[in-house]
């Protein structure tokens, strides 16, 4: 009888294992649900043989065979027949059909990426696509395939150099967070003397609103595409260039309406905090330590690091020294994988010249760098991005359109200086 049972296991999982490789191959929605639904009948088969063989007692160390793509069981013993410790063994019929029963990421599906794909191209709705789709009067929308939304988000923390650095929140919007606003305070107290009560409370509060930020593609470009993973790579790449720019931008100098609220924007940081230098001053090291690092609090000090433009940094920073000729700006130390940028023992971020211009380019009174822990700053989104489709009549083609609800604005302004360009003496 386990020969039997342990035959046709093998059976079934080669003929799954057939389907599946043919499933990836194929171009046919049709083909892949038929295929999708075999796999699921051949599951279980395999987990009913499973349990059956299970009830049989083992005797001489035999062994179930145990699948990579469907465990429901690991080895039990030693090759010597003795028991395993470390062996996890089998489930119970309750709890292989509630696994079994687990819904997969309908959303990451050969069957709907390729739905996906032929909604971008025609702008046809098939069933696939409808069953995770959001349809309103005059437009209709369909969610980004998880394989698409995943290097997203993955490439915009790679490449978004102020991005990559603030924190990431996923709460609802609208959602009011308290922030504590008076700390205790001892005092010393005389003999017959005591101290104030003193009260803590969190009587100031922010909230992120919804807002949305898009980009658009259009079909011209993707209509080239006719793979599955050419079409995914392409409109990733065009994806992933506009929103780690619009997400730096507004990170650094939004301006809260129908986007994230700036740093260099924010009116909750300190008077004292926005440092103003003049042209002498900013070459100065004397300046920076008494104008920019001192006003930093201390308790912010430790992960704070420089945000400023490319041409600053090279045409300024580096190569600054102090009274005695001893560099500050360098970037001759620390090196690991190539050049580290630093400041004063400070990491120093480049950013491009439309999120922070260059000393020479700025205007009087334009803020130039800023010097803070961007782990203060707030990004809040649930990364859901959707896709929507319209036709531009001005250029007689079909745009598809990404959009990503999110906000962003400090959540401790405290930790922040503000270096602007001071008028020319």
């Amino acid at each position: 009888m386990k020969d039997f049972l342990l035959k046709q296991i093998k059976a079934k999982e080669e003929a799954r294992a057939a389907l599946k490789e043919k499933g990836k191959n194929s171009e046919s929605i049709e083909e892949v649900r038929s295929i999708g639904e075999q796999i699921e009948a051949l599951n279980n088969e395999i987990t009913e043989f499973r349990m059956q063989l299970e009830a049989i007692p083992e005797d001489n160390g035999t062994q179930i065979p145990n699948s990579g793509s469907n465990p429901e069981r690991e080895q039990r013993t030693t090759p010597q027949g003795q028991l395993n410790p470390l062996a996890t063994y089998g489930i119970g019929q309750q709890q292989a059909q509630q696994r079994a029963a687990e819904p997969e990421d309908h959303y990451a599906t050969i069957e709907y990426r390729k739905a996906f794909m032929e909604f971008a191209k025609t702008g046809n709705i098939s069933p696939e696509l409808r069953a995770g789709a959001t349809t309103t009067t005059g437009d209709v929308s369909a969610v980004i395939p998880s394989t698409i939304l995943n290097e997203i988000i993955k490439k915009v923390t790679s490449y978004g150099q102020v991005f990559s650095r603030v924190r990431k929140l996923s709460i609802k919007g609208g959602t009011t967070i308290p922030v504590l606003s008076l700390k205790p305070q001892a005092t010393w107290i005389g003999e017959n003397n005591s101290s104030d009560k003193k009260k803590v409370q969190a009587n100031s509060n922010i909230s992120f609103s919804y807002y949305g930020l898009e980009c658009k593609v259009s079909t011209s470009l993707l209509a080239d595409t006719v793979t599955l993973t050419g079409f995914e790579n392409t409109i990733t790449d065009l994806i992933t260039e506009a929103m780690v720019k619009a997400l730096d931008f507004a990170i650094i100098k939004g301006d809260g309406t129908g986007k994230a609220l700036g740093i260099t924007l924010d009116s909750r940081v300190p008077n004292t905090q926005v440092i103003t230098l003049s042209s002498s001053e900013f070459e100065s090291w004397s300046a920076w330590k008494k104008k920019v690092f001192a006003k930093m609090p201390l308790s912010y000090k430790a992960g704070a690091t420089f945000l400023m433009a490319s041409g600053t940094f090279e045409g300024y920073i580096d190569g600054m020294t102090d009274a005695n000729g001893q560099p500050v700006g360098r970037i001759n130390y620390g090196i690991t994988n190539g050049p580290q940028e630093r400041f004063g023992g400070k990491e120093v971020i480049q950013v491009e010249d439309d999120v922070i211009s260059p000393y020479d380019d700025a205007a009087d009174n334009e803020v130039v760098a800023v010097y803070c822990n961007l782990s203060n700053y707030g990004f809040n989104s649930n990364m859901q991005m959707m896709m929507y489709r319209y036709f531009d009549h001005d250029t007689n083609e079909w745009v598809d359109k990404a959009i990503l609800i999110a906000d962003g604005k400090l959540i401790d302004p405290n930790g922040v200086v503000i270096i602007k360009k001071g008028v020319a003496t």
